[in-house]
């Protein structure tokens, strides 16, 4: 099943529908938020019975009638790196260096990402202050339904609800002078995410796994029309599993939670084709720009580039004399 949060006639008015194979929508009873259900802890289960609910009501609008939002509010978003191909293009194009590092291969790494900037398909994403160097990142991003810690690879597989499109939108001038000081990324990757369309349950994309457990999906990036990168989910190098189980090791996953896939390669992004190019062609995105993500099985994600806010100014650092008590 896939699942739609959506505004019709009235912004206000919120609603969460199951998506019917030819974009009818299907209302869920007595269900106005998406995030509301998955965090009730149910699982898959609870979230599957509401989908059968709402075939037994009378259909909605149909999806291109329209405005979808965010599927659900994230309880916290961590974002992997996965693709060996996009840290070869990323690492020569951020830190001038080349290679994968042989730390990369030990575990599936990640970092915290804001889950309070979230976009939907079709919203307007705003320059990140200061930045002229904006980047899209095509990712996948499995969806936590049930709270689990130390979890194995084969237990964490009942506590993923669902999958949705992930851009990880990135201004790489800050993020390249910030991760000099050791820390980030943080302003770098803190203006804007988007999520969508749908929230697609992992039975939906069963029939994709190869014999790895990995789902091999077509991925497509285009920039105003244009397609710019090519590639397949099931170049990662850990399953969404083996992620969930490193994500709650020592520590809890719980609903609505989000893992990111990180980037793919082969233009999974742009800064990872100006390290190979050794120039920034196609060049950094800028407002007017818009940028189109198509994941097979899941849907498409598009959004259009507006400007931002100016930054407010700030002192540099003060470069204290160091007293003591």
């Amino acid at each position: 099943m896939r699942f739609a949060t959506y505004t019709h006639e009235h912004p206000a008015d919120v609603r969460v529908a199951l998506v019917g194979k030819d974009g009818t929508l299907f209302p869920l009873p007595g269900t106005a938020s998406l995030t509301e259900l998955v965090h009730s802890g149910g699982g898959l289960p609870a979230l599957l019975d509401a989908g059968a609910a709402a075939l037994a009501a009378p259909p909605g609008p149909h999806v291109s009638e329209v405005r979808l939002l965010p599927p659900l509010q994230p309880s916290s978003i961590r974002d992997f790196v996965t693709f060996e191909e996009h840290v070869e293009g990323v690492r020569r194009s951020v830190d001038g260096v080349s290679g994968v590092p042989e730390q990369w291969y030990a575990a599936p790494t990640f970092y915290f990402t804001n889950p309070h900037a979230i976009y939907g398909h079709g919203d307007a994403i705003p320059m990140p202050p200061g930045s002229a160097v904006l980047d899209y990142e095509l990712e996948v991003a499995a969806v936590i339904g049930r709270e689990g810690h130390d979890l194995t690879p084969e237990e964490a597989r009942g506590h993923i609800i669902g999958y949705t499109v992930f851009n990880d939108w990135s201004a790489r001038d800050l993020q390249s002078a910030e991760m000099k000081v050791g820390l980030g990324p943080c302003k770098g990757k803190d203006t804007a995410t988007t999520l969508g369309p749908y929230l697609v349950t992992p039975d939906e994309l069963d029939p994709y796994r190869d014999g790895d457990g990995l789902l091999r999906l077509a991925l497509t990036a285009e920039i105003n029309g244009q397609v710019v990168g090519k590639d397949l989910l099931s170049n990662m190098s850990w399953t969404f599993e083996e992620m969930v189980a490193y994500a709650s090791r020592g520590t809890r996953v719980v609903p609505g939670d989000i893992l990111g896939s990180g980037t793919c390669g082969n233009g999974g992004c742009l800064a990872e084709l100006w390290g190979l190019r050794g120039e920034q062609t196609p060049p950094p995105l800028g407002p007017g720009d818009t940028v189109t993500l198509t994941v097979e099985g899941i849907g498409t994600l598009t959004n259009t580039v507006v400007p931002g806010s100016a930054p407010i100014p700030l002192p540099t650092g003060r470069r204290r004399p160091r007293e003591r008590p």
